[in-house]
């Protein structure tokens, strides 16, 4: 609901001031794999987690210059996404150690980037974001622990542990989001996380930027 960390702060507020619903999310965190990944993880010792959320700008943002545009994220639009997937599934929390953001040349908004990070453990964790794949996009996530490696792909569609695919059932990602919205209308509570635009933030304030080729119109 709001562009910055500051201003979902103060819509916070001021919902929680009127006694009104704010819910501040990500479409990808209501994926069918989100929850039973979350549930598995919280008992295995986690050992390093790799994402990669790659795809063609070209195909799913055909002519929208906003994006390139201060507030419009770049890559870290969908890729913001991943990191709502990742800071609900992990038990510990993230903090950024580096960043490398790849701006065009023709551009405010980076194309790509890399973010390291570790949680409160030390336990390293690396995303992977890139505007230039494709013809198949690549929206996967990896996280080796102890008892194997469980693997989320297809944005969340798709989940298995240790080679073995566990079923989830069919992907609802928005209808669970309405639901969840309902829901918590009905007990008259909010739900703002903003764990994922926080670590998108710190990228930009703490990542090392490359220029790259003009990316073009």
């Amino acid at each position: 609901p709001g562009a910055t960390l500051g201003e979902v702060a103060a819509l916070d507020a001021l919902a929680r001031e009127r006694g009104l619903t704010l819910f501040a999310t990500w479409h990808s965190r209501c994926a069918s794999a989100v929850e039973p990944a979350r549930a598995w993880l919280a008992t295995r010792t986690i050992r390093a987690v790799q994402v990669r959320w790659k795809e063609d700008v070209r195909r799913w943002h055909p002519g929208q210059q906003w994006i390139w545009e201060p507030g419009g994220l770049g890559v870290f639009d969908p890729g913001i996404n991943a990191l709502s997937i990742v800071t609900r599934i992990l038990p510990r929390e993230l903090v950024l150690r580096e960043a490398t953001l790849y701006v065009p040349s023709d551009a405010q908004m980076p194309i790509a980037a890399e973010l390291d990070c570790a949680d409160t453990n030390g336990v390293p964790v690396r995303a992977e974001f890139d505007w230039r794949h494709g013809p198949v996009e690549q929206w996967e996530i990896a996280v080796d622990t102890s008892d194997g490696v469980l693997a989320i792909s297809r944005g969340g569609a798709q989940l298995s542990i240790a080679g073995e695919p566990v079923e989830i059932g069919p992907q609802r990602e928005y209808p669970a989001l309405y639901a969840q919205f309902r829901a918590l209308i009905a007990r008259g509570e909010s739900d703002v996380d903003v764990r994922p635009l926080r670590l998108v933030a710190d990228a930009f304030l703490f990542g090392r930027r490359v220029g790259t080729d003009a990316f073009g119109r």
